[in-house]
């Protein structure tokens, strides 16, 4: 079916449970600790979570030798396209696609939310889609709790053009609002089928985030604790907002009335999922009867361990064992 950093995906059909699947295959998974420490906390986010637009983890295929095995077989219900090829595609989408499918990338992320858990890493081709419109979200593995420090402030959050200012901006702590970000960023490239902040590396991303949002107030960048992002900031010339009336003419104007309480550049000030979930835009949607969370946090001291190539392989044998039961 395709295939990313992580390795090859393939389609097959589950003869037991007479269900379509996806086969992720990660080759030699250990040669870098960093990826299959990833790897192994995707596996077990996924395995915690129950939700109906979250991707859902069938197996992990028992490995051959569980003491020298090398490759991971990760098994999943299968979904036909992503949001990304869907938003390049000639496929024409009205504002009940970009709302239905808004809606649903928040009730994921509230439920995310709710499990201590931060994405890190929405973007459109992490969200999954099939003929029915149905929206599930992959790729947890850069997910994050939202208290953790170590790694947490690692450049490796967010393809770029999704990042939050202040992740861009290497702002002393950031928080669910990041999610937040990225998902105005999807809903923005939904809306004029292209990338809204298109950057070539970190310093062109938050020129275009100004060109569009306008030069941030003082109240705005009042989090900013690094010196010398605060001084590149103050060196770009002075923008006007643009209006996102003329940026999209032809949108919904409670879209782009949502759109702008999501890509606001103080975390503080952009609202939370929940805001988000109860604006006018989804007043045909929302229903908190049908919007769950979790039922408690995810424990976070499983990701608590130095990586070593034999414990990883321990741990991922140990989830692959879970299936046999």
């Amino acid at each position: 079916m395709g295939g990313g950093a992580y390795g090859v995906v393939a389609a097959a059909q589950d003869r037991d449970k007479n269900v379509k699947v996806a086969i992720k295959k990660i080759e030699n998974a250990f040669e870098d600790l960093v990826d299959a420490k990833r790897i192994y906390r995707e596996i077990k986010l996924l395995r915690f979570f129950n939700h109906d637009n979250i991707i859902k983890l069938y197996e992990i295929l028992m490995p051959d030798n569980p003491k020298t095995f090398n490759d991971i077989y990760i098994v999943t219900e299968l979904m036909e396209t992503d949001l990304h090829r869907v938003i390049y595609s000639k496929q024409k989408l009205t504002d009940d696609h970009i709302q239905f499918f808004v809606y649903q990338i928040l009730k994921a992320t509230l439920y995310m939310h709710s499990a201590n858990v931060i994405h890190r890493d929405l973007k459109p081709s992490n969200i999954l889609l099939n003929k029915q419109c149905d929206v599930k979200v992959c790729d947890l593995g850069l997910g994050r709790g939202y208290d953790q420090e170590d790694d947490f402030k690692t450049e490796y959050v967010v393809t770029r053009w999704y990042r939050a200012p202040e992740v861009i901006l290497n702002a002393s702590e950031y928080t669910k609002a990041i999610d937040i970000w990225s998902i105005g960023c999807i809903f923005a490239e939904l809306l004029g089928r292209t990338a809204l902040f298109p950057g070539d590396n970190y310093l062109d991303q938050i020129q275009r985030v100004i060109a569009v949002l306008g030069t941030p107030t003082y109240e705005d960048i009042s989090y900013i604790s690094n010196e010398k992002a605060l001084e590149f900031i103050k060196s770009i010339p002075k923008r006007s907002r643009q209006s996102f009336d003329v940026l999209f003419p032809e949108s919904n104007p409670l879209a782009l009335d949502l759109l702008g309480k999501m890509l606001t550049f103080n975390p503080h000030n952009r609202f939370t999922v929940e805001e988000c979930l109860a604006h006018p835009y989804f007043e045909d949607l929302h229903n908190p009867d049908e919007e769950p969370m979790a039922k408690k946090p995810f424990d976070w001291s499983v990701d608590d361990f130095e990586p070593t190539a034999v414990r990883l392989r321990d741990l991922v044998h140990k989830e692959a064992l879970r299936y046999q039961e």
